[in-house]
C-alpha cells in the first residue's frame, strides 16, 4: 500500500503546484546514525523545499494516518532532511508536511511539524 499511497500523494501535490525534487531519499545508517528516509522531497511555488511524509491507512481507526507520525519519526525525518540539505551551499527555506491517506480521503497537512 506504501507505493500506491506515495503515488496518490505525489499526484495530489503536483496538482497543487508543487514540483518533485526527489522520491524516497535515503540516508544510510552508520556507526553514529540510524539512517532514515524521506518519502517525497518537493519544491513549492515560493521556492520552499518541502519534505513530505506519506502515511496510508484503510480507515481513520486508531487515530488515523496522521497520528502515526510519532515524535521519533519526526526526529528521523529532520535528521534525513539535514543530510539532504548538505548538498546546498545556501539551504533554501524548508518545511515538513504530512500527507495522510485514509481510504479515498487525502489530507495534506502543511507545516505539520518543525525541526525545532
Amino acid at each position: 500500500m506504501g507505493d500506491v499511497g506515495e503515488a496518490r500523494a505525489l499526484a495530489h501535490l503536483l496538482a497543487h503546484g508543487l514540483v518533485l525534487v526527489q522520491r524516497n531519499y535515503r540516508v544510510a545508517a552508520g556507526p553514529r546514525a540510524r539512517g532514515g528516509e524521506i518519502d517525497l522531497v518537493m519544491r513549492d511555488r515560493d521556492g520552499t523545499l518541502v519534505f513530505v511524509e506519506v502515511k496510508t491507512r484503510k480507515n481513520a481507526g486508531f487515530g488515523g494516518a496522521a497520528a502515526t507520525v510519532s515524535l521519533t519519526k519526526q526526529r528521523s525525518l529532520v535528521l534525513a532532511a539535514r543530510c539532504f540539505l548538505r548538498s546546498y551551499a545556501t539551504p533554501p527555506a524548508c518545511r515538513f508536511d504530512v500527507v495522510a491517506i485514509e481510504g479515498d480521503h487525502v489530507q495534506w497537512l502543511q507545516a505539520a511539524f518543525d525541526a525545532g
